[in-house]
């Protein structure tokens, strides 16, 4: 059987999947052969025809618990198994490269080809290369053992060798991953998968069918062998780490959209190919959150490919089904880019008012009541002069009601609002409730970002009110411009869905320094450098588990534990002391008022689809995203009264392109009432250059509800760039026309 793959090799040329299309069958009856004899294997799991029913290797996204191996102890209970004696490997790195090196001289390659020839022969051949010292056993997820550096060397050297070498490496592989395996794998067996995994061959569509079977065997290992395998990863280099993301992400949007179909084996025959992949996916993922910083950022590994499947097909797979018995993208959120996650989020909105303003209908006929248009809307009749109240009096009356498509009317005014009031309401809402006087909200000029207010309260719906708020802009598409630090987005998924138990905390998460920095980085400071001193903490600074808030003038104090002010900090308890100072500062503290605000935002969107995102990506679906493409917004930008060849549009072009960055943060801010962009792009500002036929010593005015510049028609660029410096610069406090 082997025979018919390597001759395969041999008459095959390189880019030509066909020489190893008798990779599957061969597999599939090593396989039945083994367990016709009734010998236990590991190759696969049972039931293999259909790895769609694996239990996933990555977190539970249901539970919203993002690194499952980390709760894992460093002691793994797999049994660790003898290590097989290593064949001698002579040939050191040195030795590999001077010989690559001779070769550009001599023109043999029979030494260089030897090396690869026993080096991939088998799992002992590649550890005995490419391990530090082969008498060691490396046991432990801190070090894997291998010699990085070696692998890289011939890994970048193989791509330049000859066709037979390259070939001989993949005889090798194929002979390796068709070993018949009994009982659990050795830690050599996994220091061979993590060498194979980085192999650059992969990269080429023809050696997919082999890398499909790597992955297999990868995603098919018990979770104790994950736990070493994520460990490993996070010590790769950047580089490295991001090549294999890379490939895999790769090999999934090439088995969902080939380029030549009949390259690959039907899908029918390889529909485990995806799973296997996101699988170990998964690992690097999890490896990448444990990382700190992270190898990468989480958006590398967004595949854009996705965006062109059937997503809610996805999306309702994973509902009826979870996460066992059929495959779903859905179980692997970390891969679905914010802009597909947003599609899906709005879809299923859409799908629940439908939902409910049918039901509202059915009620009313059957009623025998005349049907109002109106009732498949949350219409919002408010007075300006009472904006808040009348706003949470119509929210608490109309709560059944949120789930519909928003229209806002102003009381007194005419006006049919296209998505101008709507817009208009949130801006005006949203100032006027952050205001410090306000005192809901504290802002820290230090971060740049509000925080909630500690003042205890008799009643806390208006936190209530600005959750709805954030949730209805996620539900109609508005992008708001409020400042919350980062771990607010990560206390209101803290649990992605409403619990059914009253009781049970909501918005409680693990808070670190790195959280209390976001906020109020003087303080993390301080606290930090508290866990740093080298001197006698009871002593020199004379503290106690006891600590003082202002509020509204009074000092009060408040005991981090039972008995907290009898309680001195040491150089022993400091940490306990700090830990339970942040989490008294960012969550005990405001537990009620972050309470209101969690269930004010779950009201509207309970939603399973939260649970694909990260707290990150809350944050860009309220408040947009703070990459700016200008070039994009001058492609999409629409004109009334001009022409986008009219010398001042040129002349603004010219002038907004050459800002600096704060400065096309302002002009953003000055016509859309936010410095960020929308999920989908500056497309989706609607931007809007309007001619304003008044004076050219006016300044700009614009309609931020409407997103809509008036521009007059300035002579010089230079008169412009002064006129709108000074409109976008001083405009704190006015624009809503």
């Amino acid at each position: 059987m082997l025979g018919n793959v390597w001759e395969g090799l041999d008459r095959g040329s390189k880019g030509q999947i066909s020489t190893f299309s008798s990779f599957i069958s061969t597999v599939s009856q090593k396989k039945e052969a083994t367990e016709n004899r009734g010998s236990p294997t590991h190759l696969v799991f049972p039931n293999i025809k259909n790895v769609r029913d694996l239990p996933p290797v990555c977190l539970d996204v249901r539970q919203k618990q993002r690194v499952s191996t980390d709760a894992l102890s460093s002691e793994m209970k797999a049994p660790l198994l003898p290590e097989p004696v290593l064949p001698i490997q002579p040939k050191t790195m040195k030795d590999f490269q001077e010989d690559v090196e001779k070769v550009k001289s001599s023109g043999d390659w029979k030494a260089v080809y030897d090396f690869y020839l026993t080096t991939f022969d088998s799992f002992p051949e590649l550890n005995a290369a490419f391990k530090k010292d082969a008498t060691t056993s490396f046991n432990t997820i801190e070090d894997s053992g291998i010699n990085a550096k070696f692998v890289n060397a011939v890994y970048d050297a193989l791509l330049n060798t000859p066709q037979d070498i390259q070939k001989t490496v993949l005889k090798g592989i194929i002979n390796s991953l068709l070993r018949e395996w009994k009982g659990p794998r050795s830690k050599d067996d996994l220091r061979a998968y993590f060498i194979l995994l980085q192999n650059p061959q992969f990269n080429n569509t023809s050696t997919y069918v082999i890398y499909a079977h790597l992955l297999r065997q990868i995603a098919t290992l018990v979770e104790a062998d994950h736990h070493f395998l994520v460990h490993w990863f996070k010590k790769l280099s950047q580089k490295r780490f991001k090549q294999l993301v890379e490939r895999l992400l790769q090999f999934i949007s090439l088995r969902l959209f080939p380029a030549k179909p009949e390259e690959f084996p039907p899908i029918t025959k390889c529909s485990w190919w995806i799973p296997s992949a996101s699988k170990v996916l998964a690992l690097l993922n999890t490896a990448n959150s444990l990382a700190h910083p992270p190898l990468i950022p989480y958006t590398d590994f967004y595949n854009s490919t996705l965006d062109h499947i059937d997503l809610m097909e996805e999306y309702h797979t994973w509902q009826s089904f979870g996460n066992s018995h059929r495959f779903s993208f859905c179980q692997y959120p970390f891969v679905i880019s914010i802009a597909a996650k947003k599609i899906i989020i709005q879809r299923d909105s859409e799908q629940q008012m439908i939902s409910i303003a049918r039901q509202s209908l059915v009620d009313k006929v059957s009623r025998r009541q005349r049907p109002d248009m109106n009732m498949l809307f949350l219409n919002m009749k408010v007075r300006r002069t009472h904006l808040v109240s009348d706003s949470l009096d119509e929210l608490t009356r109309k709560r059944a009601d949120l789930k519909k498509k928003l229209k806002v009317t102003f009381v007194g005014e005419a006006g049919l609002d296209m998505g101008g009031l709507t817009k208009e309401w949130f801006l005006l809402l949203i100032r006027q409730i952050f205001h410090p006087d306000y005192g809901m909200f504290t802002y820290h000029k230090d971060s740049h970002c509000h925080w909630f207010s500690s003042f205890k309260c008799d009643n806390y719906s208006e936190f209530r009110l600005v959750g709805i708020l954030m949730g209805l802009a996620v539900y109609n598409s508005i992008t708001l411009d409020i400042r919350f630090p980062p771990c607010c987005y990560k206390k209101l998924l803290s649990p992605p869905i409403v619990p059914s138990d009253q009781n049970t905390p909501v918005g409680i998460c693990s808070i670190t320094t790195e959280d209390l920095c976001q906020i109020m980085p003087e303080l993390a400071h301080g606290l930090s450098e508290l866990l740093a001193y080298e001197g006698n903490v009871e002593e020199d600074f004379f503290s106690t588990f006891q600590v003082f808030q202002e509020e509204f003038g009074i000092i009060k104090s408040y005991n981090l534990k039972p008995g907290g002010d009898k309680i001195p900090v040491t150089n022993q308890n400091r940490k306990e002391y700090v830990q339970l100072y942040i989490d008294f500062l960012l969550n005990k503290s405001i537990y009620k008022q972050f309470a209101a605000f969690y269930y004010g935002f779950h009201s509207v969107c309970a939603s399973n689809a939260l649970m694909l995102l990260r707290p990150e990506e809350v944050e860009i679906l309220v408040c947009g995203s703070p990459e700016l493409d200008m070039h994009a917004l001058q492609r999409s930008t629409q004109y009334d009264g001009y022409a986008k060849t009219d010398l001042t549009i040129r002349y603004f072009w010219d002038v907004v392109l050459g800002f600096p960055l704060d400065l096309q943060k302002k002009l953003l801010h000055f016509t859309t009432g936010s410095d960020r962009v929308p999920v989908g792009g500056m497309a989706d500002l609607n931007f809007k250059i309007s001619k304003n036929e008044t004076s050219t010593n006016w300044l700009p005015v614009a309609h931020t509800c409407f997103n809509q510049l008036c521009l007059p028609p300035y002579k010089s660029k230079k008169d412009l760039k002064q006129k709108l410096i000074i409109g976008i610069s001083n405009s704190e406090g006015f624009g809503l026309e």
